[in-house]
């Protein structure tokens, strides 16, 4: 069994995966001993890795260590190439995500959108490079930006639906980072698929169905994308 750790900004996402088959998986809000074994129940892990976007601490040292995980790093290999400048500075997520993306959509041109606590847009060339990205701020960090940066302006709630305008200012604050994101993904959608070539778009995070039914455009949508690349990342380091 392969156990595969991904630690994002905001939640800890754990999979157990048998040979490409993924068992089950779970959030955790905690990296604990106590947690991972709970989630494992009588399953015995082989071997793992475990990625991160923060720096790592002891907790994580220890359970690399008693689990003999691989840490993925930017001395890691991986079964694509890289054009990023400095590589340490490469969210492992989003290389990750990419790897996963490409060896699914061999030779496409791949958009990959992940919507989390930041909306990360990377891109992965038809040869398995990728090129590099954007970085911008992700749903909820639009609303809280909004209300923590004026004096008056409410924390809004998301919405299942987006107004194109808002007739309160609840509402024009939905309408606003909603439909102002959505714009904005559309646009960049867009553009990609005018000057690539057989080319394809996969959107993956928390966020990733609540944008796809918004989008006019044909998307793929795996919640499981960065998961599935770093248990790619493991078989491709034996």
């Amino acid at each position: 069994m392969k156990l595969i750790i991904d630690i994002g900004n905001t939640i800890i996402k754990i999979a157990l995966f048998d040979n490409k088959r993924m068992l089950r998986v779970a959030d955790l809000n905690v990296l604990s001993d106590i947690n991972i074994r709970d989630f494992l129940s009588e399953d015995i892990v082989s071997k793992g890795i475990l990625s991160s976007v923060k720096e790592i601490d002891d907790q994580a040292i220890k359970i690399i260590k008693k689990y003999n995980l691989l840490l993925l790093d930017e001395n890691t290999l991986i079964p694509i190439k890289s054009h990023y400048k400095n590589p340490r500075t490469l969210g492992k997520d989003r290389i990750a995500a990419a790897v996963s993306a490409h060896l699914s959509y061999p030779s496409k041109n791949i958009l990959i959108l992940d919507l989390g606590t930041c909306l990360t847009i990377d891109y992965v060339n038809q040869a398995g490079e990728y090129e590099g990205g954007r970085i911008s701020p992700g749903l909820k960090m639009r609303y809280k930006a909004l209300h923590e940066f004026t004096d008056k302006l409410p924390l809004a709630k998301i919405k299942t639906q987006s107004p194109f305008f808002g007739d309160d200012t609840n509402s024009s604050i939905n309408s606003g980072v909603q439909r102002g994101m959505i714009a904005e993904i559309d646009a960049v959608i867009d553009a990609f698929m005018k000057e690539k070539e057989d080319s394809c778009v996969i959107f993956t995070g928390g966020d990733c169905f609540f944008f796809e039914k918004e989008l006019k455009n044909q998307i793929f949508a795996n919640p499981f994308l960065v998961l599935e690349g770093l248990k790619e990342i493991l078989d491709y380091n034996g």
